[in-house]
C-alpha cells in the first residue's frame, strides 16, 4: 500500500478535527470575505497627530519615540525583587513595572492573619517605607519610569515612592511612572477594593489633583479595561467600561475644582492584547478616536494633548494557557505586533510560563527579547499606524467604535458606573460574559491551539526551569517588619495618623500630604488603610439574586 495513500488506514495523522474560520471576529463584528474602497469612511481617518487621532496621537510615531519597554515583575521580598529589576534594565527594559503582593494590595500588614499564607506570592511585599527604600537600592528615579499595578492601596503606594524619591534627593517634578489606581474596574473585576466607592473616588481624585501640582511628569491614573477583558468581556466591551469609568473619573475630578484642561494630560490608560489581530488592532484605533471626542464635545476641552489618549499594554494574560506552554511565545509575538500597529506607549510582553508560575530569568528575558526583536527587527514600527487606509481595518475600527458605543449608551441610561457598581448590574454582565466565554471555550469553539484544539495526549504542563519561591520569605518579610516597628518612633507615627484621620473626615481636604506624612514615619500600609476605614467604612458587594 502506499504510503502517501489519503485512502491507507496505517498512516493516516491522528489530529482532532480541523476547526473552521467563522466569517465572525471573537468581539463579534461580521468580518467580510473582502472588503472595497467604498466600505470606507474616509472622514474618520484623518493624520496622524491630528484631530480626532484615529491614527495616533503624535506625526512621528515610534520614530520621535519608542515605546516603554515593561516588564511586570515583583516577588519575594524588596531584596529579590531589586535584584529582579536590575537584571531586567541589564537586558534592556526601559522602565520598571512594580508587581505588588496580595496583602498590600489588600491593605493588610504582614502580621494579619489573611496576609501570612500569601506573604511576596503574586508581588513584593512592600508594607513600609523601609522595604521601598529597599526595593529601589541604587536605581536612580529621576532616570527611571516607575509603573506600579495597585488600586485600592494606589494612594499610599505612590505616597512611599514620594517617600523613597526624598530619601533619594530626587526632585519630585523629575519623576516619571504610572500608578494604575483606577478601582473601578477592581469592583466589577478582580476584588482588591477596601473602601466604598465614593470615598475611592474621593481618594482617587485626590492623588490625581496632587500629583499635578507635585509631580507633573507622572501618570497619577491608568485607568484599566485589562481585568474586565480577563474577567470575559469582549474587546469592545473592555473599551466601553473603560472609557465609561474615565468619564466617572473626569466628573469627580471637576466637581473637586479640577481643571478638565490640565489633569486630562495626565490620565492614561491600560489594556490587555489578546489574539484576534484585528479586533485589538481596531479597539485602539477607534477608543482614541472616541475618548478625543468625548473630552472635545463633552467637556469643552481644546487643548490638544489633553484630548490625548496614551495607553499602555499587557500582551499575555488570559490568552495565555498552560497546555504547550512554548506556544505562549507565539502569542505573545502576535499580540505586541497588534500592540505596536495599534500605536501603544508602553507594553509589557508576558513570560510564556506565566500561565502557572512567577517567570524565570530565561523566560522574563525572552519575553524582553520579543519587543526588542519587533522594535528593531520587524520594522513595523518605522511609520505611523502601517495599516490606516487599509479597506478592512478602516471598516472594522468603524464597527468597533459602534459597538462601544453601544454599550456606554447602555451604561449612561442606567445612570452612569458607580450607581452600576453599587447595584451590581455590571457585576452582574460580566459574571455573565466570563461563564459564556468559558463555555465556548470548553466546547472548543473559541480555539484555543494546544488546550482544546491540537492536544497532545498525555502531556504534562510545565517546562523548562521551575521558579522556586524562596520558603523563608515571610518569616524574613516578619523579622523585618517587626525591626521597623521597634525602631521608628512611635510618636511621630501615631501624630501623622491622627493628622490623617482628621483630614479625611473631611471631604474638601485632600489627603495626600498627610499620606506622604504618614510614609515619612514609617506608619505602615495596615495602619493607613485603618485610619481610612474608620472614617470611610468598608465595600459591600451587591448581591444579585
Amino acid at each position: 500500500m502506499n504510503a502517501r495513500d489519503p485512502s491507507s488506514t496505517s498512516f493516516a495523522p491522528r489530529l482532532p478535527a480541523e476547526p473552521e474560520l467563522g466569517p465572525i471576529s471573537r468581539t463579534g463584528i461580521p468580518v467580510p470575505t473582502s472588503v472595497d474602497a467604498s466600505a470606507v469612511n474616509t472622514g474618520n481617518i484623518g493624520k496622524p497627530g491630528e484631530y480626532p487621532f484615529t491614527r495616533g496621537i503624535f506625526p512621528d510615531g515610534y520614530q520621535g519615540r519608542l515605546w516603554t519597554i515593561r516588564q511586570y515583575s515583583g516577588f519575594g521580598t524588596a531584596e529579590e525583587s531589586n535584584e529582579r529589576y536590575k537584571f531586567l534594565l541589564d537586558q534592556g527594559q526601559t522602565g520598571l513595572s512594580v508587581a505588588l503582593d496580595l496583602p498590600t494590595q489588600c491593605g493588610f500588614d504582614p502580621t494579619h492573619p489573611m496576609a501570612r499564607p500569601e506573604i511576596g506570592k503574586v508581588g513584593v511585599s512592600l508594607s513600609n517605607l523601609s522595604e521601598a527604600e529597599i526595593l529601589f537600592e541604587d536605581l536612580d528615579l529621576s532616570k527611571i519610569s516607575t509603573s506600579f499595578t495597585i488600586n485600592g492601596t494606589a494612594a499610599i503606594i505612590y505616597a512611599m515612592y514620594l517617600a523613597v524619591a526624598d530619601k533619594q534627593g530626587v526632585p519630585r517634578n523629575k519623576l516619571t511612572g504610572t500608578i494604575q489606581n483606577d478601582i473601578l474596574k477592581e469592583y466589577v473585576a478582580r476584588g482588591t477594593w477596601i473602601f466604598p466607592v465614593r470615598p475611592s473616588m474621593r481618594l482617587i481624585a485626590d492623588s490625581i489633583l496632587y500629583s499635578n501640582d507635585v509631580t507633573p511628569r507622572f501618570n497619577p491614573i491608568s485607568i484599566a479595561g485589562a481585568h474586565v477583558r480577563d474577567a470575559g468581556c469582549t474587546a469592545a466591551e473592555e473599551m466601553a467600561y473603560t472609557l465609561a469609568n474615565g468619564l466617572a473619573y473626569v466628573d469627580e475630578l471637576q466637581r473637586r475644582g479640577g481643571d478638565v484642561e490640565k489633569f486630562a494630560k495626565r490620565l492614561s490608560f491600560f489594556f490587555y492584547v489578546h489574539m484576534d489581530f484585528f479586533d485589538e488592532i481596531a479597539k485602539f484605533r477607534a477608543g482614541r478616536r472616541l475618548w478625543a471626542k468625548l473630552m472635545k464635545e463633552r467637556y469643552g476641552v481644546k487643548d490638544p494633548k489633553a484630548q490625548h489618549f496614551r495607553f499602555g499594554v499587557v500582551c499575555g494574560g488570559s490568552s495565555l494557557v498552560a497546555p504547550q506552554p512554548y506556544n505562549n511565545a507565539v502569542r505573545v509575538a502576535v499580540e505586541t505586533m497588534a500592540a505596536v500597529f495599534g500605536g501603544a506607549q508602553s507594553i509589557f510582553t508576558c513570560a510564556f510560563d506565566e500561565a502557572f508560575q512567577i517567570p524565570t530569568e530565561f523566560s522574563a528575558e525572552l519575553a524582553v527579547r520579543t519587543q526588542q526583536m519587533i522594535a528593531y527587527e520587524s520594522g513595523i514600527g518605522r511609520t505611523v499606524d502601517p495599516l490606516g487606509g487599509s479597506y478592512f481595518l478602516e471598516q472594522h475600527t468603524d464597527r468597533m467604535e459602534e459597538m462601544i458605543t453601544k454599550v456606554m449608551d447602555e451604561i449612561d441610561a442606567y445612570g452612569g458606573v458607580v450607581p452600576a457598581i453599587e447595584d451590581g448590574w455590571i457585576q452582574l454582565r460580566l459574571a455573565e460574559r466570563g461563564l459564556e466565554r468559558k463555555l465556548d471555550t470548553d466546547s472548543g469553539k473559541n480555539v484555543i491551539v494546544g488546550q482544546n484544539h491540537f492536544k497532545k495526549e498525555g502531556e504534562k504542563i510545565g517546562v523548562g526551569d521551575v521558579f522556586k519561591l524562596d520558603p523563608t520569605v515571610a518569616q524574613r518579610a516578619l523579622e523585618k517588619f517587626q525591626r521597623t516597628l521597634d525602631t521608628r518612633n512611635q510618636a511621630g507615627v501615631d501624630a501623622s495618623l491622627g493628622k490623617l484621620a482628621a483630614a479625611a473626615a473631611k471631604d474638601s481636604e485632600n489627603v495626600m500630604p498627610y499620606l506622604v506624612d504618614c510614609c515619612h514615619a514609617y506608619a505602615t500600609v495596615g495602619e493607613m488603610v485603618a485610619c481610612l476605614k474608620k472614617e470611610w467604612g468598608e465595600f459591600k458587594e451587591p448581591v444579585n439574586l
